[in-house]
């Protein structure tokens, strides 16, 4: 009898193992499989939230088929506790193991509203915008430049997209500016705190897109910016051409803050620099007008006019047509394709150039000769000869 018992107790046991394996088998499977939603989604993941209410919120909208296998999937690969705050884009027919990556990631917003504030050249602007799910594509809603007029309105609804909840922020920086435009940009951005005392160094903030939140520090910002642009520089440095005319990666990067300024077309960045190198090698000045504008504005914003010929003529260390070499510091914060024209510039035998056309976009045309140079400048004279009648 007792070996009856036995025998039957076994094989019970064997069916309700097997069955727990069947069990863990699926939930795999629907674990890993493709999901159920129809259409993409802007998941919210709120600071504090859980795992399972996440879980509950997917499936509330239908992203999920069971909660229960998103939430015991996350605790069996140990990824529950890296759950980011933050919005995050949910494909169709993303997988349950597919969201939980997402979810638990870098922690960067993929959708959402979000608020961007441009420091460029000539002006800084605020933009509000929307990820669509359905396009993968940013919707303004509304753009604005906070110091011109009849901006109330914009402002208005800026603030109230400001204030909402899972808004987040982007400052983005544009290649050109200088260290003072960068500063002055950040103190009028309302969301981040603490004051900057001084200018950082010119030329050594990285042009590019930085992600904040609120209450973040200018201070911790600007930091962030002077490690990525001393990353970039070290990197042009190592990889520079031989023979180069100037000896440390300082002076490549007041060479690249000039090949920025003097051209925002990155496919002739390389010419440009090959101009300025080649006359370093040649023993001539430099001869470049963004060099003695900013000696004129030390940087302080745009100067707004053409140059004075007392100014050209004017004796100091950032006027190439008086001094001899580099100017004592950059000119400006060069961006990545700058950085590489100046420490590998274009193989020319080029010395000269001039704009090709009265539209910048349309880039510059070079010269070897003096001569030459002579003819382009004509050329160019009689287009603005031209544009002066028109009007």
């Amino acid at each position: 009898m007792w070996r009856s018992v036995a025998s039957n107790g076994l094989t019970l046991l064997i069916v309700l193992c097997i069955a727990a394996a069947g069990v863990i088998g699926w939930g795999k499977a629907q674990y890993v499989a493709e999901g159920p939603l129809d259409a993409p989604i802007c998941l919210q993941v709120k600071p504090g939230e859980t795992m399972a209410g996440v879980a509950e919120d997917l499936s509330g909208r239908g992203a999920v088929s069971s909660p229960r296998i998103l939430r015991i999937g996350a605790d069996y690969s140990d990824r529950s506790g890296d759950l980011k705050a933050g919005n995050f884009l949910i494909p169709e027919r993303a997988s349950m193991q597919e969201i939980v990556a997402a979810v638990t990631g870098s922690g960067r917003n993929t959708c959402g509203t979000e608020v961007v504030y441009r420091i460029s050249v000539n002006s800084e602007t605020v933009q509000v915008r929307e990820l669509d799910p359905g396009t993968n594509r940013f919707v303004e809603l509304v753009s604005f430049d906070p110091d011109g007029e009849d901006v109330a309105q914009a402002q208005a609804l800026y603030e109230q997209y400001r204030d909402q909840v899972g808004t987040q922020f982007r400052i983005v920086v544009a290649e050109g500016v200088t260290s003072w435009q960068i500063v002055e940009g950040l103190k009028a951005v309302d969301v981040m705190t603490g004051a900057v005392e001084e200018i950082p160094a010119e030329g050594y903030l990285a042009p590019d897109s930085y992600e904040v939140r609120t209450g973040d520090d200018r201070g911790e910002l600007l930091a962030e910016m002077r490690a990525r642009q001393e990353e970039r520089i070290d990197e042009a440095w190592r990889n520079r051409a031989e023979d180069l005319p100037y000896e440390t990666k300082e002076e490549a990067v007041i060479l690249a803050s000039i090949v920025e300024k003097e051209t925002g077309i990155a496919t002739e960045r390389g010419q440009v620099a090959s101009v300025f190198v080649n006359r370093l090698e040649e023993g001539m000045r430099l001869q470049t007008d963004p060099t003695v504008i900013y000696g004129v504005t030390n940087g302080r914003g745009v100067l707004g006019r053409g140059l004075r010929q007392s100014e050209l003529r004017a004796r100091n260390d950032y006027n190439t047509y008086v001094i001899d070499g580099l100017p004592p510091t950059p000119i400006a914060n060069p961006g990545m394709d700058a950085l590489a024209a100046a420490t590998n510039p274009a193989d020319t035998d080029f010395l000269y150039f001039v704009a090709k056309s009265l539209d910048p976009g349309d880039g510059h045309v070079f010269a070897e000769s003096y001569p030459e140079h002579q003819d382009n400048v004509a050329a160019y004279r009689r287009l603005e000869a031209e544009a002066a009648q028109g009007n």
